[in-house]
């Protein structure tokens, strides 16, 4: 056999090998080790879009961050020098994207193989493979994790079982209870956000829905003292996505056939922060707020009911002759029912407070002077802010 014909069975065998090495599941590192075999020198395959990389046969993590970066640097089109280490490269492209690199490292011997570069296209070849395979394993898991929460959203008749069950197939584990977050972002990221609930948050289902949406099924954590860890988690994590967008989060569920009511419920603390003025996005997951949101979430007509009965009348006396009642009412209850604090507060006369406590009384047939009816009327104002969204404009 001629050293050209033994050449291209070596490259045909060794092609072989690196696409048996990525069907079989074995990854870049099995790819890498291959081709550092080949081609006589140690190999690094770098995939920024796969976040993977691998370095074969040695073992050297500082080596393989510099190449990270570097490599990432490239992918990006942004200047980046050549490492010192590296003395021959062949991209990982796909059309014209290129998306990683195969890298042949010195190794102090001169040892390399003449036909090095060979191997190093032939690796890349096979690490597109490997990103084509991913990506169609991550279009699979996202299709079942879509179609899980759509399905959560608008069955309400899947067995608690079956939640529990098709939950656990995708990596959550949700038989202990679940926390729901839905968030509405503002960037183009969607799936930073999915990648950052899951490296935040161990077992977490994330996907990104419709629109500009994303919806998290957050699992409980910590024992018996799951309620409040799982939320005291779930509360860290939308505050660092809070700058990606608008973040709201249920109560928490233990029982699966309430988790579709969970997902109403962030969905609904969801649309009151984005439409309110910030005033009470401190303040929503306290008790109250919890409570009524709950209730809203699975007996809409009972808020409304008790909104109609305390301050709605103030709410549409305000909105037919441009009055404050509401503002009013509540800068009095936040002042301790101080009327003079709540004058200063409002940059108004303290008898013009007076008359609009009075109008106040005269419109709902409660007393702001008095403790219990004070009472309904600041449950009323709580309620109106969650359901203001929904309200007829």
């Amino acid at each position: 056999m001629s050293s050209a014909a033994g050449l291209v069975a070596r490259l045909r065998e060794v092609h072989l090998g690196m696409l048996d090495a990525v069907l079989a599941g074995d990854g870049l590192q099995a790819v890498a080790r291959l081709a550092a075999e080949a081609a006589g020198a140690p190999v690094a395959i770098v995939v920024p879009r796969l976040a993977a990389a691998a370095l074969a046969p040695i073992d050297d993590d500082a080596a393989l961050e510099t190449l990270r970066r570097y490599v990432d640097d490239r992918v990006k089109d942004r200047p980046a020098s050549v490492p010192p280490i590296v003395s021959a490269e062949v991209p990982i492209a796909s059309g014209d994207e290129a998306v990683g690199a195969v890298l042949l490292l010195e190794d102090g011997a001169g040892g390399a193989a003449p036909e090095a570069a060979e191997f190093l296209h032939l690796a890349a070849v096979a690490c597109l493979t490997e990103v084509a395979v991913e990506e169609a394993r991550e279009e699979v898991e996202e299709n079942l994790r879509g179609s899980f929460l759509e399905d959560l959203r608008n069955r309400p008749e899947l067995e608690p079982r079956e939640i529990v069950r098709r939950a656990e197939r995708l990596g959550c584990d949700l038989s202990r209870g679940v926390v729901v977050l839905c968030a509405e972002l503002t960037s183009d990221r969607p799936r930073h956000v999915v990648a950052t609930i899951a490296g935040d948050y161990p077992g977490a289902l994330a996907q990104h829905m419709e629109g500009a949406r994303v919806y998290a099924l957050l699992p409980a954590m910590g024992g018996d003292d799951a309620p409040e860890q799982t939320l005291e988690q779930a509360r860290r994590l939308a505050s660092r996505l809070g700058r990606h967008g608008t973040v709201g989060l249920s109560s928490f569920y233990t029982d699966p056939a309430e988790f579709a009511r969970a997902m109403q419920e962030a969905e609904l603390v969801l649309d009151v922060l984005r439409q309110s003025d910030g005033e009470i996005s401190e303040d929503i997951g306290t008790g109250t707020y919890r409570l009524l949101f709950r209730v809203l979430a699975s007996h809409p007509e009972e808020v409304r009911s008790f909104y109609e009965d305390t301050v709605a009348p103030l709410v549409r006396y305000d909105d037919q002759y441009r009055t404050d009642l509401v503002g009013t009412l509540e800068a009095y209850l936040e002042q301790n029912c101080n009327m003079n604090a709540t004058a200063s507060a409002i940059y108004a006369h303290r008898h013009t407070v007076a008359y609009r406590l009075e109008r106040v009384k005269e419109l709902t047939g409660l007393d702001p002077m008095l403790s219990e009816d004070r009472e309904r009327l600041g449950l009323g104002l709580k309620a109106y802010r969650i359901i203001a969204p929904r309200l007829p404009r």
